[in-house]
This record gives C-alpha cells, sequence and structure tokens, in this order.
C-alpha cells in the first residue's frame, strides 16, 4: 500500500475531524468551566454578600433591627450606630458575616482628613465594625478624643483621620464605605476603602 492509500484511509482525509471525541470533551470542559464562575456567584447566600451598590444601611440590634437608618438618626458627635447593609429590592439583610457590620457616625466636616473625602457624605461615615487586629466587633466610643476602640485588645482608632490606628496591636486602620443619600437613607455607593477584617 502506497503513502497515499494509507493517508485516503486515515481521518486527515474524510470529514470527520481528528480526535473529534476528545476536541468535544475538550469544547465541553471549556464551557463547565467557564460558567462555573457564575453558578459559583449564583448560587452564593445573597445574606453573606459583601454590600453590594444600591443596599440601604439598617439597624444591626436594638427594638429598631432591621429599620432602614435615616440620615436624622446619626447624631454628630453621638455613639457610633451599629449597621448592616440591607438589599431592600429582595428584603435581605446581608447580617450573616460579622464582615458586613458597620459603624455608622456624624463628625464635622471640617474636622475630617482629606483622604477621607471619597468615603464621608456631609461627615456620615460607615467604618467596618471588625477589628484588624483578631477580628473582634470594634464597639468602644469615647466621644471627647473621637476614637473607637476594640474592646478584646484595646486596639483605638482615630474617626476623624480614616479610622488610623492611634494605639495596637491592631496593623492597620479599619475600612470605610462609600455611602450617598438618597430620600434621607443611606446607600452603598461602592466598594469597602481596603480589605475587612484581619490577617493571620
Amino acid at each position: 500500500m502506497t503513502q497515499n492509500t494509507k493517508c485516503r484511509s486515515c481521518c486527515c482525509q474524510r470529514d470527520e475531524e481528528p480526535n473529534r471525541l476528545r476536541r468535544n470533551l475538550l469544547k465541553i470542559g471549556a464551557l463547565i468551566g467557564l460558567a462555573s464562575p457564575a453558578t459559583t456567584f449564583a448560587s452564593r447566600k445573597p445574606e453573606k454578600m459583601r454590600p453590594q451598590v444600591g443596599d440601604r444601611l439598617v439597624f444591626a440590634y436594638g427594638e429598631r433591627q432591621g429599620a432602614i437608618i435615616r440620615s436624622d438618626d446619626v447624631v454628630l458627635g453621638a455613639t457610633p450606630i451599629a449597621a448592616f447593609p440591607k438589599d431592600t429590592l429582595y428584603d435581605i439583610v446581608r447580617d450573616r458575616s460579622r464582615l458586613n457590620q458597620l459603624l455608622l457616625l456624624r463628625l464635622e466636616s471640617d474636622e475630617l482628613a482629606e483622604n477621607m473625602a471619597p468615603y464621608h457624605l456631609d461627615g456620615v461615615v460607615a467604618y467596618s465594625a471588625v477589628c484588624t487586629h483578631t477580628g473582634c466587633t470594634v464597639e468602644g466610643w469615647d466621644g471627647e478624643r473621637k476614637r473607637i476602640i476594640c474592646p478584646c485588645h484595646g486596639s483605638e482608632y482615630d474617626v476623624t483621620r480614616a479610622a488610623a490606628v492611634l494605639l495596637g496591636p491592631a496593623p492597620k486602620p479599619l475600612a470605610m464605605l462609600p455611602l450617598t443619600l438618597d430620600e434621607g437613607t443611606f446607600v452603598v455607593a461602592g466598594n469597602f476603602s481596603r480589605k475587612v477584617g484581619f490577617k493571620k
């Protein structure tokens, strides 16, 4: 049998592609691979997702838990309000992750550091409530010195300077969440200024 005769009988001279099955399997695998991020995203629990643009802030605890926070609820110099973001379209509070808890407070705009401009709304700031040391919930408030304090190891953050660490052991500032105002309520306008939480 000549080489040409051989070639006529092999797959390169027939209408079918060589290794068709293998190629089809690879294509299917690629499609599954492309679909998997979307599938993973869709299957994530929305109550655990990070704050999304358009979420509104609600009271995290107390008698008004779950109620939308209005601008006049945030009083100048008062103890920060514990808040969570809420998807009001589907009525889902994103409270199944501690990393979503916020501290909402109002300060004088002219006493805030320049680098806070994208993250405060007429003096209202939303800080992450998760300490950057070991992830405790930051709950303490010193109104005179304008500091928020972690109860676990005593870290102190300056709320007028983008939560700069004034007293360790926290290694870095708290994250800030940008806000906008819509009909007197606070709406998430973007992502956190930095990664929320702590590094092990």
